[in-house]
């Protein structure tokens, strides 16, 4: 199996060469930067790419789209410092196989190289966890009123609770009180925590097919 390493970090692109003696790779290329990923992607054509998403000089991401137009059977795995279900949804959506945290156990990278090469997906049991946790919030979307859809874009755009209600035309302890009910029903405990569902990306989508409502009670 070849394999090429995307990360700027030396420490890292060492470590993962010492996590996969003894297994079936037979040779290894390393990238720092989003061009040179490219570049030696298209020479190498590994078996599967190990991509950090913080590179120098751009977005692993958007190196994972590149790479995956120049061949769309890339097999990628994210190999991030975030345990996060923002990265981690957009790197799927963008067609990575795996997402594993840097801070999740080594053996659990062998496991998404191995899963990787059978064409299978694989993620971190943490980052798992959180994304099961965000896919039971989306589902409490679909209980959420017309108005909580509107207060919770509404935060999605930066307003804070005397911004909106200002913007309705209602009392800041109405907006209070509907805050609190839709913490409820999204299974959160803070108002940043409304915010930050409302600017994850497919949160965000889900937003935008329920047509952001026009004003009103």
């Amino acid at each position: 199996m070849k394999l090429l390493i995307v990360d700027d970090h030396k420490v890292v692109r060492d470590g993962i060469r010492r996590l996969v003696e003894g297994t079936a790779i037979t040779a290894i290329e390393e990238a720092e930067t989003p061009s040179e990923a490219l570049g030696e992607f298209r020479k190498m054509r590994p078996d599967v790419t190990i991509l950090d998403i913080n590179l120098k000089n751009g977005s692993g991401l958007d190196v994972l789209r590149r790479l995956r137009a120049d061949d769309p059977k890339a097999k990628v795995v994210i190999f991030s410092m975030y345990s996060d279900v923002v990265y981690a949804v957009s790197a799927r959506r963008e067609g990575a196989l795996g997402y594993v945290s840097k801070s999740a156990p080594s053996d659990e990278l062998l496991v998404a190289l191995e899963r990787a090469m059978a064409g299978e997906t694989y993620v971190d049991s943490e980052t798992a966890a959180l994304m099961k946790e965000h896919a039971s919030r989306e589902t409490g979307v679909s209980d959420l009123t017309r108005r909580e859809l509107q207060i919770l874009h509404m935060l999605g755009d930066g307003k804070s609770l005397s911004e909106i209600a200002e913007g309705l035309g209602v009392a800041y302890k109405t907006v209070a009180n509907t805050s609190t009910r839709m913490k409820e029903k999204l299974g959160v405990e803070r108002t940043s925590d409304l915010v930050r569902f409302a600017l994850e990306t497919k949160g965000g989508r889900m937003l935008e097919r329920g047509e952001r409502p026009q004003s009103g009670k």
